[in-house]
């Protein structure tokens, strides 16, 4: 159960070792023979239908144990990118999202996703470079001024979006959405708790690194608003 790489890892091996023998040999025969099959997806296809039937059966046992359970979600995801992007497996064909979407499945990674950018959080604001520029002695390259904990919260963000990108259906990537609008109001509470306390140095250094978040995060966010 803790080792799902092994398999997934299997799979993909199984189908770049056997591509050119499907291409070269067995191709051709079904081209002859006038089908529209394409042999390499086929073969694919099977594989990923072995690894759902295991899926189906390993998750329940894993369910509620975030550190297996995140795991198994990471390297599922890994597996459908390279998947898709090495070997042009098609997003009409059943896959491991499908898996993924499933409600009890779906709701667990949900909750532990925002256990995880919770901690994140907690991590950045209270690191010791958190109101400090990583690019503050290149002045080219840091128009904002942008602290690091904003950076370090959009990218977890964007990491986030990621993940769930190529999930079947809208209405579970606007459940991710929602996600994300709670922790992009959880962490402007946090700024603003962090200001409240700088209310008496409002030209102070951190004061104005918080304005400066803000701006950025505003700025950021208006940019992704051609994404659907």
């Amino acid at each position: 159960l803790n080792k799902p790489e092994w398999y997934l890892t299997q799979v993909l091996m199984w189908i770049g070792n056997h591509s050119k023998f499907l291409d070269d040999k067995i191709q051709p025969i079904l081209d002859k023979a006038g089908s529209s099959v394409n042999a390499g997806l086929e073969f694919s296809r099977g594989l990923v239908m072995l690894i759902l039937e295991k899926l189906a059966a390993d998750i329940p046992c894993l369910l509620y144990d975030d550190t297996l359970f995140c795991h198994l979600v990471d390297e599922v995801l890994l597996f459908e990118r390279e998947l898709c992007s090495v070997h042009g497996y098609l997003s009409s064909f059943p896959s491991c999202m499908h898996i993924l979407s499933e409600e009890s499945c779906f709701q667990r990674w949900l909750t532990v996703e925002k256990k995880f950018a919770l901690q994140k959080m907690d991590s950045m604001l209270s690191s010791e470079a958190a109101w400090i520029s990583q690019y503050k002695d290149i002045t080219d390259v840091d128009e904002m001024k942008v602290p690091d904990c904003a950076e370090t919260f959009m990218t977890l963000l964007l990491v986030i979006t990621d993940r769930y990108k190529n999930l079947p259906t809208a209405s579970r990537k606007l459940q991710f959405l929602g996600l994300q609008k709670e922790l992009v109001d959880d962490f402007r509470i946090r700024l603003t708790q962090v200001m409240k306390e700088e209310t008496r140095a409002s030209l102070g250094f951190r004061y104005c690194a918080i304005l400066n978040a803000v701006n950025y995060i505003a700025t950021v966010l208006a940019d992704w608003a051609d994404n659907v």
